[in-house]
């Protein structure tokens, strides 16, 4: 064999692998597909809890761990050990719930560090096939970046993040995740969730959301008004506006994709299609769209918190307020 060739080799089936999932997407966007049939598991409704203030965390924690528990036991007994194992997983004393419901994908939405005395608060909005069953690769995410933080962070600067699992995401390879319908839904909820950290944290606190790829729709269509200091999209497939401006919002808006993320391969279209807003149109790294872009490195659409990473670096950046020291591309 000659040298450079499996080289060679690697980038022309990286490059079909992106131009695969790509065609895909499009595919979803002009040939609706029949998902199959979701099981229903059954789970507890949620915990009746009053709105969540910084001496009552203790509290919503313990009532939603006690309901992630009871979900688990009902998971069980309807023979689904997966579901049963990653309930359990959420109700174990460690795990810090401000939300919970075991009901359908699931919902849930977790703490880590000292939300109560945070001066920087970091929100994860996930994207699409995020669900219960999968919330193990959204949890590290979540947790890597928290390490970051702390890492970095300032002397004296206590930090947290929250991983928002607070709606029901698309999947990938379907008519959903090529419209606004589930972020049109999304969006009052992250923007109570907003509210919610304000009321528990207290003025002063930065709060920064963090949004990769479909969930950068659900912020956007949550961003007007958003009390947040910055908005970060990382592999977003767009946002459904024109322009940073559009979006209505004083944050500061950032852009950021890797080198190696099939979304950019994906149509930076909107069109109307039989009544419904198919496409995200412009790109948020264009420089049309008018956000802050920020170098996300070399990694592909599911790395942007690796450990290490350079993305993970600018993104703790970000949520700290240490805009000057964030790198671009």
């Amino acid at each position: 064999m000659r040298p450079g060739t499996t080289v060679r080799w690697r980038r022309r089936v990286g490059r079909w692998r992106r131009a695969g999932c790509a065609a895909l997407i499009a595919g979803a966007v002009v040939f609706p597909l029949s998902g199959a049939a979701q099981p229903r598991i059954p789970a507890p409704a949620p915990a009746a809890l009053a709105a969540p203030t910084a001496a009552t965390l203790d509290d919503v924690y313990a009532a939603n761990r006690a309901n992630a528990a009871q979900a688990s036991r009902m998971a069980a007994g309807h023979g689904d050990a997966h579901r049963a194992a990653a309930d359990r997983s959420l109700a174990d004393r460690s795990r810090h719930l401000l939300a919970f419901d075991g009901r359908g994908a699931g919902l849930a939405t977790e703490v880590f560090g000292d939300l109560a005395h945070a001066g920087r608060v970091a929100v994860l909005v996930p994207g699409s096939d995020t669900g219960l069953d999968t919330y193990g690769r959204f949890r590290a995410a979540a947790l890597a970046l928290h390490r970051q933080l702390v890492a970095e962070a300032p002397a004296g600067t206590r930090t947290a993040v929250v991983a928002w699992l607070g709606y029901e995401t698309p999947g990938t390879v379907s008519t959903t995740v090529a419209t606004t319908d589930r972020a049109d839904r999304a969006a009052p909820g992250l923007r109570d969730l907003v509210d919610d950290l304000h009321r528990i944290t207290g003025p002063g606190t930065r709060l920064t959301l963090l949004c990769h790829s479909y969930g950068s729709v659900v912020c956007a269509r949550a961003a007007d008004g958003l009390d947040v200091s910055d908005i970060a999209l990382v592999g977003a497939p767009g946002t459904g506006a024109d322009t940073a401006a559009g979006l209505r919002s004083d944050a500061r808006i950032w852009a950021g994709r890797g080198a190696d993320d099939w979304v950019e391969h994906v149509p930076h279209v909107s069109a109307d299609l039989f009544g419904t807003t198919v496409g995200f149109g412009t790109d948020p790294v264009s420089p049309g769209f008018g956000a802050r872009v920020f170098d996300a490195g070399d990694g592909g659409h599911s790395d942007y918190f690796d450990t290490g990473s350079l993305s993970l670096t600018n993104l703790a950046r970000i949520a700290l307020g240490e805009t000057t020291e964030v790198s671009h591309s």
